[in-house]
């Protein structure tokens, strides 16, 4: 059954009335049914006890010694208000019976011991039963009292309850179907307005927010939730935008460059060793592009979870060692001293591919941004679990360090074409490490030197 959101509100609400009203109509029902047959039995007891008064059991014998009793007038008529009366001794002879059951016979169960009410007719009119056992001193039975009243009244007043419940029931239901389909209709009109404002929204007005409804309720949390959702949808376009014009830019520059050079071969006839210079100018910056889009492919795949890492115990000292291995004629064209201060069985938790590269960017970013006769420092705090990366180059201005994980963004804009790099290196770094649990953070002053710091998960 394919219902809309309003019309399944108001069908629950619609089954919890009527299970509510059925419950309801049972128990009134109940009530008025158990009052009236227990004032019925209550008359029942009554006329019994009085009957009894009149009854004798002599030599096992029943005799009757108050006639007066059988002769009101309540036991001569039938149809208004009757009583009946019946004796009937243990083999099943009527003994006495009030006047009014001169053509009638009350029916009875021989095998009742002590008493029983149970529901007959008698010409024709209902009547509650009342059946008692007539027992000797020794306590045998010597018969049995019929005590039947008329119950015609009950009867009726429950007939009507049942019609009038029945009708009530179906009414009840439509009120309340018709009244939770409108309480629904309007309960949802603040959803329609979000749905409709939401449905206008693309990336031409991704600006625009929906409305905050006025009643505190759920209504207001959905709403400001989606004005949260299209906040961070904003800024995941204004990102976009911005990496696809910085990766123009970083690309335009190795492109312009390229096709100088080559323009500048075919303006004329040059010497074969021109031809070699210009050629290896364009090779540099083929490299430069080639590095480019490998750090962007690198970087998509990673923000795509295209690619997860795999934690194991990695050794540090062995790693850095290599990296440093690998950056040695880097080192030496500057003079730079490289040390580790690592202890021989440093274990450290990351995924060894994705830690090397982090490092590696790291250590070259204090190669290009080192000075002359620096020094590059890897440094462990077992305490913390951290490792330092520290270098004594050209530092970062406090108002630029919430800045260098940002892609594309060089610290010194002016040097861009003297130090080589497109600001993309740390930001893998940055994406790699959140990827593995590794915090990472920044220390800096200008001209003294900055401080990398990895501290690493304890266990995984």
């Amino acid at each position: 059954m394919n219902l809309s959101f309003k019309n399944r509100i108001a069908l629950f609400n619609t089954i919890a009335a009527a299970t509510t009203a059925l419950l309801v109509f049972v128990a009134i029902y109940s009530v008025v049914f158990f009052t009236s047959y227990n004032h019925l039995e209550q008359e029942i007891r009554a006329e019994q006890e009085e009957v009894f008064e009149s009854l004798v059991v002599r030599n096992d014998s029943i005799i009757v010694t108050n006639l007066d009793e059988w002769d009101e007038a309540e036991h001569q008529k039938v149809e208004v208000n009757p009583t009946f009366l019946q004796v009937i001794d243990a083999s099943g002879n009527i003994l006495f019976h009030s006047s009014n059951m001169v053509n009638h016979q009350i029916l009875y169960n021989p095998n009742i011991e002590d008493e029983k009410f149970f529901n007959s007719e008698i010409s024709h009119q209902y009547i509650r039963l009342g059946q008692f056992a007539i027992k000797s001193s020794s306590g045998k039975i010597l018969g049995h009292l019929s005590v039947a009243i008329s119950r015609q009244e009950s009867f009726t007043i429950l007939q009507n309850l049942i019609i009038v419940m029945a009708i009530a029931f179906p009414l009840v239901l439509i009120i309340q179907f018709v009244v939770s389909f409108i309480a629904a209709t309007r309960s949802l009109d603040p959803i329609h307005d979000l749905i409709e404002t939401a449905g206008s929204i693309d990336s031409s007005n991704i600006h625009t927010r929906v409305d905050l409804p006025v009643n505190q309720d759920e209504i207001l949390d959905l709403a400001i939730t989606i004005n949260e959702l299209l906040n961070r949808v904003e800024q995941a376009i204004q990102h976009q935008k911005q990496f696809a014009s910085d990766a123009s830019h970083e690309m335009r520059t190795p492109v312009a460059a390229i096709k100088g050079n080559l323009e500048v071969l075919i303006r004329k006839q040059r010497e074969p060793q021109q031809y070699v210079d210009e050629i290896k100018k364009v090779i540099v910056q083929t490299n430069r592009l080639e590095n480019l889009l490998e750090q962007l492919l690198h970087l998509s795949r990673l923000e795509s979870g295209a690619s997860m890492p795999r934690t194991e115990q990695v050794s540090l000292l062995p790693m850095i060692q290599s990296i440093y291995e690998t950056y040695k004629f880097e080192l030496q064209a500057k003079h730079i001293e490289a040390n580790c201060l690592i202890p021989e069985f440093c274990l450290v938790y990351a995924d060894r591919v994705y830690l090397e590269l982090i490092l590696k960017n790291l250590i070259s970013n204090a190669i290009k941004y080192g000075k002359e006769n620096g020094v590059i420092t890897a440094t462990w705090d077992a305490e913390l679990s951290t490792l330092h990366i520290a270098d004594t180059g050209i530092g970062i201005a406090p108002e630029n360090l919430e800045q260098v994980f940002n892609r594309f963004y060089r610290v010194d804009s002016s040097r861009s074409n003297e130090i080589p790099g497109n600001g993309l290196g740390l930001a893998i770094v940055k994406k790699i490490a959140e990827m593995q649990q590794i915090q990472i953070s920044i220390q800096s002053e200008v001209g003294i030197g900055t401080t990398f710091s990895l501290i690493f998960p304890t266990s995984y």
